[in-house]
């Protein structure tokens, strides 16, 4: 298919001719459409950027491993301007030592009377956007609290002020540690909202001098806008509504608010075409259907184990940096259709948006005399989201007539960049430039076929970027090592260790005479407000989820007098929001000087116990051994147990862990799989 380099129209009886269906030049017959592009009668909404969530939960966990250049070369992508995605938005999670979706993220404060504005990698990632686009706008959101937020309850909002105490130390930790202005600040991601403590949040924020910082209220449903329309206090505190997997639809007391609406959580889906299918057709009909001007996309890059829920559920793939393989993937560049043609600040136009064909378009100008138009073509089947279901509609080829008036009746050319979703086969053609289109007489027109996204646009700036391909895909390496002998570590997490419960950090061990004097500590030691159900002991899983035969050995110390334990494990099969439900090979010591043998996490299903002779205060060298459907341990280099017999599950990763939440710590982990 070509653009269509003139006007096709010129006079009222040809353009209504072409318009039921001659067939003349290259439209198809059958389906024509016209639409009036007009600035004179005012705009529309004002469009305040397309982004993506780190976090929800540690989604970017395995990014930070990266060695260079491939650790930029994927910044690059994500928010270099006019380089690929060249996000608007990077929203990430306030860590809060609770498991929320693909692991957790360390709180800043641990404790109550616990600061530390270098736990995580969230501080970095948001630094590495900034580097790359000062303008990129900032966004903190909540998961999980720890425990003390709660002071027993598994409740955030029964002490609003502590809460706002928290949150507003978080956001000037980021200012005074890293230099990062916050732009806006959430609730509690999905779950109930608190009028009170919004309003708190809001008066606390304005006393500080922060009434720059906007709220997003309430990431979830559209639920709250009930109440913003009856509160007129609430409503002023608030100045987003924002609202997940919204279906490209809003409610009549969302506009009733008069705020920003926004899909402040979508797409969530694989990162295949479908899945670029699926994010092309909510870019458009978030603002077309639910007049949202912002969709910030779950996940920004898919950075975790892909065996933990929602795999590859990001704009990219970046899960192995033992090798440094990542994949662009589609919705990078469908990210970059919108993206590199528009602003925060720019407006839309007020046009309806669907075509007569099926598939939308959206306008958007400057106000200074530059305009963008997207147009995508998306059929039912190839643009499916993880959520909501999608009613059936029929996409059929068509030709689009764009009348362009007012003070962009003049306009002689427009660029253009084209993407074609391909899926009989690997021939997707993505974010190529095409030749420009004429304008002629303030009008064009363009031929669309089915699973198409087009940009037209005044701006000559996009760019489709390319580095050096990346190393080769590889298996995380079958003799792994770490003795944490890290003194100034540049993360407070050692790498490739993926906590699912709980928090596992480097630390430096003062009282060691000098054999374990840098190790890694399990440091949450009362149960988080909690997001999803985290297990009842933590857990760090590594590895291959393919090991099937693999020797784990670590040096353990249990802190916990009488009821502390520890495990090592391999053949881990679970985690993220099921981590409840994990099952695996569990080799546990106890404070009381007990051993077992478990088939599950939970420590329910025991296939041997006995006595081992472990202390609490003291190391200890564990060694479980996995061959075929036979397990043995070793304590201390000694056999304690063998010829355990284990039938599920017949592959998984390795993992350490506790028998509660308890500070124990761990040295010198070696795994090695067969």
């Amino acid at each position: 298919m070509e653009v269509v380099r003139r006007s096709l129209c010129s006079g009222a009886l040809l353009c209504a001719w072409l318009l039921l269906g001659s067939g003349w030049g290259l439209g198809p017959p059958g389906i024509g459409a016209a639409y009036v592009l007009d600035d004179a009668g005012g705009l529309g909404r004002e469009f305040d950027g397309i982004g993506a969530i780190s976090g929800g939960g540690a989604t970017s966990r395995l990014l930070v491993n990266y060695q260079e250049p491939y650790r930029s070369q994927i910044l690059d992508y994500l928010f270099k301007p006019n380089f690929g995605a060249s996000l608007h938005i990077l929203k990430v999670e306030i860590g809060g030592d609770g498991q929320s979706t693909d692991g957790t993220e360390p709180s800043h404060m641990h404790y109550e009377n616990d600061e530390n504005y270098f736990r995580g990698y969230e501080w970095w990632l948001m630094k590495e956007a900034k580097k790359r686009n000062p303008q990129i706008k900032l966004i903190g959101l909540p998961w999980t609290f720890p425990s003390w937020i709660g002071k027993g309850e598994n409740w955030p909002y029964d002490y609003p002020h502590v809460t706002v105490y928290y949150i507003i130390s978080w956001i000037l930790g980021a200012k005074q540690y890293h230099d990062l202005d916050i732009d806006y600040i959430g609730i509690w991601n999905e779950r109930a909202f608190n009028s009170k403590y919004i309003k708190v949040l809001r008066q606390s924020l304005d006393k500080l001098g922060l009434s720059n910082i906007g709220i997003i209220a309430a990431d979830g449903d559209w639920n709250v806008t009930k109440e913003l329309v009856v509160d007129p206090y609430l409503n002023d505190a608030v100045q987003v509504v924002g609202a997940h997997y919204p279906g490209t639809k809003t409610v009549p007391n969302a506009l009733l608010t008069q705020k920003k609406l926004w899909a402040s959580e979508d797409y969530s889906t694989f990162n295949d075409e479908v899945g670029a299918g699926c994010w092309a057709r909510i870019l458009n009909q978030n603002y077309v259907n639910g007049n949202m001007t912002s969709t910030i996309a779950w996940n920004l890059v898919a950075s975790y184990y892909e065996e933990l829920p929602f795999g590859r559920c990001g704009l990219m793939t970046a899960q192995e940096p033992w090798s440094g393989h990542y994949k662009v993937e589609a919705p990078i560049w469908i990210t970059a259709h919108t993206t590199q043609f528009t602003q925060p600040g720019w407006s839309y136009l007020q046009v309806d948006g669907h075509l007569e064909g099926g598939g939308s378009f959206v306008a958007l100008t400057d106000g200074l005399g530059n305009l963008t138009i997207i147009i995508e073509t998306m059929t039912h089947n190839h643009s499916k989201c993880i959520r909501p279901p999608l009613p059936h509609f029929r996409v059929s080829p068509q030709r689009a007539t764009f009348y362009l008036r007012g003070s962009f009746y003049l306009l002689k050319t427009l660029q253009v960049w084209h993407s074609r979703l391909s899926f009989e086969s690997a021939n997707s053609s993505l974010f190529e430039q095409l030749h420009p289109v004429k304008v002629w007489r303030g009008s064009f027109s363009l031929d669309l076929d089915v699973d198409e996204v087009y940009t037209l646009t005044t701006l000559k700036t996009g760019r489709k970027c390319s580095c050096p391909e990346p190393p080769s895909p590889q298996p995380f390496p079958s003799n792994y090592k770490d003795d944490f002998n890290i003194r100034n570590p540049p993360f407070s997490e050692a790498p490739n260790f993926a906590d699912q419960t709980g928090v596992f950090e480097y630390f430096v061990n003062g009282s060691d005479p000098g054999d374990h004097v840098f190790t890694l500590r399990q440091v949450v030691i009362q149960r988080p407000i909690t997001w999803v159900s985290d297990a009842d002991q933590t857990i760090s899983i590594i590895g291959n989820f393919q090991w099937v035969n693999l020797t784990v050995t670590c040096d353990i110390y249990i802190e916990r007098p009488l009821d502390g334990g520890v495990f090592i494990a391999g053949r881990v099969n679970n985690g993220g929001i099921y981590v409840r439900r994990t099952k695996g090979v569990f080799f546990w010591v106890y404070a009381d000087g007990t051993y077992r043998v478990t088939s599950d996490l939970a420590g329910e299903e025991i296939l041997m116990k006995g006595l081992s002779g472990v202390r609490h205060n003291a190391w200890h060298t564990l060694t479980l051994n996995i061959q075929g459907t036979s397990a043995s341990g070793l304590l201390n280099g000694y056999p304690l147990w063998e010829n355990v017999t284990i039938s599920q599950p017949s592959n998984g990763w390795a993992a350490i862990g506790t028998r509660s939440f308890e500070f124990a710590q761990f040295d010198n982990f070696h795994v090695e799989a067969r």
